[in-house]
């Protein structure tokens, strides 16, 4: 397991090669990155993105999506993964938000977690990029890369990948070491094919050090 001077020396790195790295779903508010946040589950940012873009011209605000049929909000999202369930979960989410919540997204985790197709991942995306509230989100990127680098055990469950990298980081970088993970992981330490052998995180890295030895990683 990495030690507290290994992990600090980790975050340093990845501060170095990603100081701007930032949430890359774009919206314009708390409900838009809800929304967009929601369609991302098992989908690139790059193919929400690319929905959202015409789909927050249509639907501006939580009425707007209970103002079509379930059938037409589905068109509307049809190439994203998963998109009927999705489609239901938001005209639920827009329901319970207008009934519960006067319609705007609230600001706390036990809250965002009740509502329809939230889950904790996404719930700490919005705290920590829509409210500037400290939460560390794990994804993919996230969990993938801590247990590389053996700040986590394998078998570790996202829960405990979320309370281990926020035990072993201080509260105020959270949010940044959130964002920082998942630039490294998705441009760098990537599912295939990671950047091992140019890797500032090769010393530190348990799995990189493997796969070099067992020649599991490609030069570039």
């Amino acid at each position: 397991m990495l030690t507290k001077k290994q992990w600090e020396h980790c975050l340093a790195e990845m501060d170095r090669m990603f100081p701007d790295a930032h949430c890359e779903l774009v919206h314009d508010n708390p409900f838009e990155l809800t929304i967009a946040t929601l369609l991302s589950a098992q989908c690139t940012d790059v193919l929400v993105n690319k929905v959202t873009k015409t789909l927050f011209q249509k639907y501006k605000k939580p009425e707007d999506y209970l103002a079509v049929p379930l059938e037409e909000l589905q068109q509307d999202i049809r190439s994203i993964g998963l998109y009927r369930n999705k489609a239901k979960n938001i005209q639920a989410l827009c329901q319970r938000l207008l009934v519960e919540y006067e319609g705007e997204i609230p600001a706390s985790r036990e809250a965002l977690v009740t509502l329809p197709g939230v889950g904790r991942k996404t719930a700490n995306v919005v705290l920590s990029v829509a409210f500037e509230i400290p939460a560390l989100a794990v994804d993919t990127h996230v969990e993938r890369v801590s247990k590389r680098l053996g700040l986590c055990r394998w078998k570790d469950s996202v829960l405990e990948v979320e309370e281990t990298i926020m035990k072993k980081t201080p509260m105020d970088k959270w949010s940044k070491t959130h964002h920082q993970l998942i630039f490294f992981g998705r441009y760098h330490c990537k599912a295939q094919n990671p950047n091992c052998h140019t890797c500032p995180l090769l010393d530190d890295c348990r799995e990189g050090q493997k796969r070099l030895k067992k020649g599991l990683v490609k030069e570039a």
